[in-house]
Order: structure tokens, then sequence, then C-alpha cells
């Protein structure tokens, strides 16, 4: 049977056979992934005789895909088939996962709030970009004041006052956010709130913005700007596989580490293509803290589709999250493992 380079690869990653173990079978990971998958066929294979190589393949082709649409525990009940179409097609599988246009509810998330105070500051005339192609200082600080509250703003910037829109990090990425999804846009040096945005807004659509929002967040930032780290697409282009695995156990308190247990089962050989970080991070621990920082809160908190807690003295490292109600909103999954 020959498997073509856009051909779920055998091994069941859910991936194109070009983008998996086409280029890598020097790899021993993929090498036993995929001799495993060709000693299955060969077993399948065994004592059958076909009267041409054409209803051989046949065969073979209906084998592979009623294996691809087999539900895997590694996936947690999602077959491969469907793995492959979240990696490829999130928005393009409506018998799948659908994702509203405009939400049914009036959702609330950090980067609605903070986009909807820089609508504001805005207002009809814009404002001026910096050399930089940054917002003006003082708007930024206005949104940070406003944002956080007085206490909370001293308190993170006491060493010395907000001086840029990147040292307000949030405020920053819903500023790029923003103008990704056209809701925000530079004309000629001013940041101006868009045509089509002023309508929404008029018409209190924040519904509506923030599905723009999100689907700018998901397919056109680039989450690893964020951090030092190292890019791993994956992470993002997972995405929907993240919000299945927490509409089906989000209902109750976890922690980041069961997250980040089932992104490294499902997907094993991502951790092979990563280099560790000196002696103090193996390539998992970069992989874990990279998935939980992009993903889980980065991504769903910021997003307003999780809460998130940690311990009182613990900036960094696991923490515990619960899915909020907005998730149910944003994204409904029609088709679900086994």
């Amino acid at each position: 049977m020959i498997i073509g380079p856009n051909d779920l690869c055998p091994c069941g990653s859910g991936k194109k056979f070009l983008h998996c173990c086409a280029n890598k079978l020097s790899a021993d990971v993929h090498r036993a992934k995929l001799d495993d998958a060709m000693g299955e066929i060969r077993e399948l294979l065994e004592g059958r005789n076909f009267a041409s190589l054409e209803e051989a393949n046949a065969f073979l082709s209906e084998y592979t895909q009623e294996r691809n649409r087999t539900p895997r525990d590694n996936f947690d009940g999602l077959s491969s088939e469907q793995m492959h179409r979240f990696l490829h097609f999130p928005f393009e599988a409506p018998d799948l996962v659908s994702f509203p246009s405009r939400l049914d509810v009036t959702p609330k998330a950090p980067i609605l709030t903070l986009f909807s105070l820089l609508v504001e500051a805005l207002g009809d005339q814009g404002a001026k970009a910096t050399s930089t192609g940054n917002l003006p200082r003082q708007l930024c600080r206005d949104i940070a004041m406003a944002y956080m509250g007085e206490e909370k703003y001293r308190e993170n910037y006491r060493f010395g006052e907000l001086r840029s829109e990147p040292e307000f990090f949030d405020l920053h990425v819903t500023r790029l956010v923003s103008g990704l999804s056209g809701l925000i846009r530079k004309y000629k040096g001013k940041f101006v709130v868009g045509g089509e945005c002023r309508k929404l807004m008029s018409k209190h659509e924040l519904a509506s913005i923030y599905s723009k929002l999100f689907r700018a967040f998901t397919t056109k930032y680039n989450w690893a700007y964020r951090d030092s780290w190292q890019q791993i697409p994956l992470i993002q282009q997972s995405f929907p596989f993240t919000l299945y695995l927490l509409k089906r156990h989000g209902g109750d308190w976890q922690s980041s580490r069961f997250y980040e247990d089932w992104f490294l089962r499902a997907f094993p050989a991502v951790s092979q293509e990563i280099s560790p970080v000196g002696e103090y991070y193996s390539a998992e621990q970069v992989l874990r803290s990279c998935y939980s920082l992009r993903c889980l809160d980065s991504f769903a908190g910021f997003l307003g589709l999780v809460e998130i807690q940690r311990e009182a003295d613990k900036r960094y490292g696991d923490f515990r999250l619960k899915k909020l109600p907005l998730l149910d909103h944003v994204v409904q999954f029609h088709a679900r493992g086994k």
C-alpha cells in the first residue's frame, strides 16, 4: 500500500504522513510506531489472496480508513481522523466541532475587558503610534490603572512607572490580536477603531467581537511570542484538543499537570524535537512549561474559558484550573469520542 504525503500517518499521531514519520524514520520513536503499524498490516494480509494490486490496495485503503475512525485511548476517545481534523481544519469541520460567530451570552474575559478599555481610550480621534509602533505611554498607563485598580497598579510598577506598551503585556497582546482581527487598525500613523468594530460596539455586540478576537488569537497570533521558549507550533495547532479535554474534565478542579499529561500522551514524539535548556530543564520539562503557559494560562485563562488558582507565593509552576461557563458557549463538539 502506498502512503501519500497528505494521508494520515499510520503511526496514529493524527498528523499527515509528510509532517510525521515521512522524513523521520531514523528516529527510534517514529520507526517503532511505523513498524508496529506495518506489522499489523502484514498480519492482516496473511493468508489473503487478491486478484490484482488494485484490489489489494482497495482492501488496505478501507482497512486504514476504518482504523483511522477507531477511537484511541491516548486521544481520550477521539479517533486519528478526528484529531487530524482538529489539527488542520478546526474551523472547517462543523460536523465535528463548531465555533459560533456570535455567542448567545455576553462574554466576560480579560482580553475583552482590555479591548473595551482600548476602544474607549482611542475614541473617535484615535491615538498616534510611537516611533516603535506601539500605543502611547500615557494611554497605556490610563488603561492599566483602569484595568488593575490603583493599588494593584502601584504594586506591579513599584520600581518605576509603566514606560511602554510591551511592559503591560496583556494590553500589548490585546492590541496585536485586535489588529489581526481587523477590529483596530493603523491609519496614517494612528491607531483607530475600525468601521466594523464601531458598528458592533454601537449595537453592544461584544458577543460577536469576542468571536473575532478568539479566531484571530487561535489562527493568526503567535503564542510563542509571549515567552522566550522554543516555538513548538503543535501546542497552538492542537488548541481544539485542549478545549475538548477541558469540556470533558474541566468540571472539576484539575492540576495543570493533568492536562500536560494528556498532551504528552497524545503527542509523545513532540518532546523528541525539543532541545533541553542547559542542565535545568529537560526536553519534557520545556514542553510541559510551554504547554501550560501558552495553552492553559495565556490562551484559556486570558480568553475567559477557565478559572486559574495559584498558591499565594507561587507566580510560576503548577496551578489548578476549572472550566468557566463561557467555554460551553465558545465551542460545541458534535462528535464525541467513546
